[in-house]
């Protein structure tokens, strides 16, 4: 067994333990970094039992610690600051969080074809994204809506007035190619909510995948 697949395995393994995978998504879940004292409560464990296996999660780079004074105050007497954790930009074997390369490329090659067919390029990404949204939708049950799509596309979409959508699925393509990728992103996201009938306004509030997820968001619409 090589060094590298060595390491894969033993950080997949490090969320074999139930307690310790709740706890990486409920990291996960949550819009910035939390404590341990968050985390404990949140999973209604005790602190050290969090602190444990929190420690064991940034051990295998899942996680990533940072240190800050809750209180927001500095100098003497502001007290020690808090470790805190959020989830690490780190993709496994497994794909924690959820990858969907598969999608991108599907939109891209279909994209190209057209393109060489004598679409404009714009023309034929948003027919391409268009093709993909029905096949997808399709997949799904009739009744099902934009957010358990998306969710189960690995978008993790976040009610916070408005819907933002907690993970990138293309993030290593969106990282090295976030113009392209991040614009077939948006017109796939605003094609799915129309063929699925969804009053969604989809828009793009930068470029590139963030610490805080997809730069995609849905602000519904008054009916």
């Amino acid at each position: 067994m090589d060094e590298a697949f060595g390491r894969r395995a033993t950080t997949v393994a490090a969320l074999a333990d139930p307690l310790r995978r709740a706890l990486y998504r409920f990291v996960a879940e949550q819009p910035g970094a939390v404590s341990r004292d968050q985390a404990a409560e949140g999973l209604e464990v005790p602190r050290h039992t969090a602190k444990f296996h929190l420690d064991r999660l940034v051990d295998e780079g899942l996680l990533v610690a940072e240190f800050r004074r809750l209180t927001g105050r500095t100098g003497p007497g502001a007290g020690r600051p808090a470790k805190l954790y959020r989830r690490a930009r780190k993709e496994v074997s497994v794909t924690l969080p959820s990858r969907r390369y598969d999608l991108a490329g599907q939109v891209l090659a279909d994209a190209v074809e057209r393109a060489l067919g004598g679409e404009s390029m714009a023309d034929a990404l948003d027919a391409a994204a268009g093709s993909a949204a029905q096949a997808v939708a399709s997949s799904y049950d009739d009744k099902s809506s934009v957010a358990d799509v998306l969710s189960r596309l690995g978008y993790e979409p976040r009610d916070e007035g408005g819907t933002r959508l907690g993970n990138c699925p293309y993030d290593r393509l969106a990282t090295d190619h976030p113009d392209l990728v991040c614009s077939v992103n948006e017109r796939f996201v605003t094609a799915l909510c129309a063929v699925l009938g969804s009053n969604a306004s989809v828009t793009r509030t930068g470029t590139g995948p963030t610490a805080r997820g997809c730069c995609v968001r849905l602000d519904t619409l008054d009916p």
